[in-house]
């Protein structure tokens, strides 16, 4: 298959920060990973790459969030990361968007690009294979435009699980360069291994 130029179509990033983190026990947004709260540097690491960046939240922490940064409000009550994910197909229904989750703190700017460089316009999504189980990994994916009809499909029959879509759609599936800055960081104990990693690569 012949892909198209990468940049045939605007690229829009948003970062999902709307989950309660209740596994966590405080919010994963608000976690200093780095030098500055994660939700803002995903935000910023993503700002390097898309043309615009958007924060996904709820409506009850757009009053807290930093004025520099545009929020997209979760209009699904209850709708999960794919709620999210369909708000911003709807809001900007011609761009592709590059998602990724907050908890994520060892996603770099390399692992972006491999995924941008490696990006199918033609498939539904382009997704890295989770080193983890084998199978797609939805919230740091680029979803494409026609990707929104399929999202609301399934939304419409009572799904919430972005990777329940793509694993039943044309998504392109690459391998990351390194596994672990794939680690999802959602409990205490997954955080405390982040930080541990974090420390070695520095």
């Amino acid at each position: 298959m012949t892909f198209r130029k990468m940049d045939s179509t605007p690229l829009y990033g948003l970062v999902l920060a709307g989950g309660k983190s209740t596994r966590m026990g405080t919010d994963k947004g608000l976690k200093l990973w780095h030098t500055q709260p994660q939700r803002y540097h995903m935000a910023d690491l993503l700002s390097k790459i898309c043309t615009k960046t958007y924060i996904s939240c709820r409506p009850d922490q757009v009053a807290d969030m930093e004025a520099s940064y545009e929020c997209i409000v979760d209009s699904l009550a209850d709708g999960g990361p794919l709620g999210a994910i369909a708000g911003a197909l709807q809001q900007h229904p011609n761009k592709a968007w590059l998602i990724v989750a907050c908890d994520l703190p060892l996603l770099d700017l390399a692992t972006l690009q491999l995924l941008c460089n490696e990006r199918n316009p033609e498939a539904i999504a382009t997704s890295f294979i989770s080193p983890y189980d084998q199978l797609p990994e939805p919230l740091i994916a680029i979803w494409e435009p026609q990707s929104g009809a399929v999202v609301q499909e399934w939304l419409e029959k009572g799904y919430k699980c972005p990777r329940k879509v793509l694993i039943n759609s044309q998504c392109h599936l690459i391998h990351p360069s390194d596994a672990d800055c794939l680690l999802n960081a959602n409990t205490p104990e997954e955080a405390a291994r982040a930080t541990a990693l974090i420390a070695n690569k520095k």
